[in-house]
């Protein structure tokens, strides 16, 4: 079956999560520009082999800004462009950046992050065409063309239509009435024109990023997200693929069922996939998915990767999950056809939670590992613990925690029981202070036989709860914690440098 080819699994490596959001810039967010680079620098020299990210797909504001909850599966995050990267292509001046101070380093604004980097890229755009366009811009608009055409036009018809919903847009455009179609494009050519040229400047600098990245013999892991919101470019290009209604509205969505942790489950709207098309298609469309993330990354991890073998179906009109029913997928299949597609398919399986037999014989029929979270590993279930270093496997991506879960020290601090503390100490034989125990999670994953040790920054620096990625219970104020600029130090960097080296990582 499937496996986990090249240097990314050959050898015994670590790596930082870091979203690039969370990159320090004076544009009030994280981006492509030297701030990036800088960071891949100081992964290089502390010896480190990966950077994670999170999905880099355009946000929504209507979703919280989640970068899960995106209106494309193929597009990128326009806030992420680089303006001082528009400077030196010519795009943008030096004075059209000026103001650029006003943003707060400390969290993303999105709302006027977003107001200002429109201004921007406009001017851009305008440049742009007073240039004329060029050889490479054309080109890029043809090899993705086959998503490119419908995002473009998508998003400019979301903003003709005052951001409705794409089922509630004219029949005849809804339902992609091709003449129909063609006269928007006509009159909206401009706006269409616009939305290209962003997506061809955000991949320009994402490339460039990325070859940055691995001449440093960096990989960088990427995220793909098993769905997609209703309200999208995909669905509406797409809608014969999932389960809609005649009127193009969900018949089902997605979600887990009730467990310990919630007793209505959750209830997440993404529209489920009629996995019978798509197979009879030969998953035509996630063939386009996956090889345009093997693109953009060196690994790719499979967020709700159980959902392949078996989804929790909710029918529309219900408010919670308690209601849904469990549906096979066709998971040995899709995945067959996408061995054969691929000859190198770098996956690593989000398999954390309650994960069914079947979807571990998959996973071992593939090779695909699965990831190993320490915070989880302290709990009633102590000493039988699948996330104990002692039960870890080499063929398995080890994390202190994720951008779902506290800091380390959050969770000391605040969740973590006093018999989960003393667990903790019992496993590495000592007590230790409160203000190292970051350390010693590190260094515990770090040792791990698995194959691969993730650490997120906020635990590199041991911040505490303050600097949590995303709170799953919220959905306001999620996807705003940065790194300042002065918090990766020389001394950070030896010591994380040595650590790494000390358990064979480097």
């Amino acid at each position: 079956m499937a496996k986990i080819e090249g240097s990314n699994m050959k050898r015994r490596g670590s790596g930082i999560l870091l979203h690039i959001t969370s990159l320090s810039s004076n544009y009030g967010i994280g981006d492509l520009g030297s701030s990036a680079y800088r960071f891949v620098d100081f992964l290089s020299e502390s010896n480190q082999s990966f950077w994670q990210i999170l999905p880099l797909n355009p946000t929504n504001p209507t979703f919280g800004n989640s970068p899960y909850s995106s209106p494309s599966a193929f597009a990128g995050n326009p806030l992420l462009i680089s303006p001082d990267s528009l400077v030196v292509d010519g795009l943008l001046s030096s004075s059209d950046i000026e103001d650029s101070h006003l943003f707060s380093n400390e969290r993303v604004n999105y709302k006027a992050v977003a107001n200002y980097k429109e201004m921007l890229f406009q001017k851009a755009f305008n440049s742009f065409k007073k240039k004329g366009s060029s050889d490479e811009f054309e080109e890029f608009c043809v090899k993705n063309s086959y998503w490119l055409e419908d995002y473009a036009l998508f998003t400019v018809l979301k903003a003709h239509y005052n951001g409705v919903v794409w089922s509630e847009w004219p029949r005849g455009i809804a339902n992609r009435d091709q003449r129909k179609l063609q006269e928007l494009k006509n009159n909206l050519r401009d706006r269409v024109g616009f939305e290209k040229f962003i997506q061809y400047i955000f991949y320009k600098q994402w490339f460039a990023l990325k070859s940055y990245s691995n001449s440093k013999r960096i990989n960088i892991i990427g995220d793909v997200p098993i769905y997609v919101n209703h309200d999208s470019a995909d669905a509406w290009s797409n809608p014969e693929i999932f389960k809609l209604d005649k009127k193009k509205w969900p018949k089902f969505v997605a979600g887990v069922p009730p467990d310990y942790f919630s007793k209505t489950g959750q209830r997440w709207g993404n529209p489920v996939y009629r996995w019978n098309i798509i197979r009879k298609n030969d998953y035509q469309w996630w063939i386009k998915r996956m090889d345009h993330n093997l693109k953009l990354f060196d690994m790719m991890r499979l967020d709700h990767f159980r959902g392949f073998v078996g989804y929790w179906e909710i029918p529309a009109e219900e408010k919670t999950a308690v209601n849904g029913k469990w549906r096979k997928a066709p998971a040995k299949d899709f995945f067959t056809t996408l061995v054969k597609r691929f000859k190198h398919l770098p996956i690593i399986a989000e398999d954390l939670g309650v994960i069914t037999p079947d979807v571990l014989k998959i996973m071992k029929d593939f090779g695909f590992p699965g990831m190993k979270l320490l915070l989880f590993a302290f709990g009633d279930d102590f000493s039988k613990s699948s996330h104990l270093p002692h039960n870890h496997t080499q063929n398995s991506v080890v994390y202190t925690g994720t951008h779902d879960n506290n800091t380390v020290q959050g969770w000391w601090r605040s969740e973590g029981s006093p018999e989960s503390r003393k667990r903790f100490f019992k496993y590495i034989g000592k007590e230790v202070s409160e203000e190292s125990i970051h350390w010693e999670f590190i260094r515990l994953a770090m040792m791990s036989v698995a194959k691969i040790c993730i650490i997120p920054i906020q635990d590199v620096l041991g911040l505490n709860e303050e600097a949590k990625m995303n709170r799953p219970a919220k959905t306001e104020g999620n996807w705003q914690w940065r790194l300042k600029p002065d918090q990766v130090t020389p001394s950070l960097m030896g010591k994380l440098k040595e650590i790494t080296e000390t358990y064979g990582r480097g």
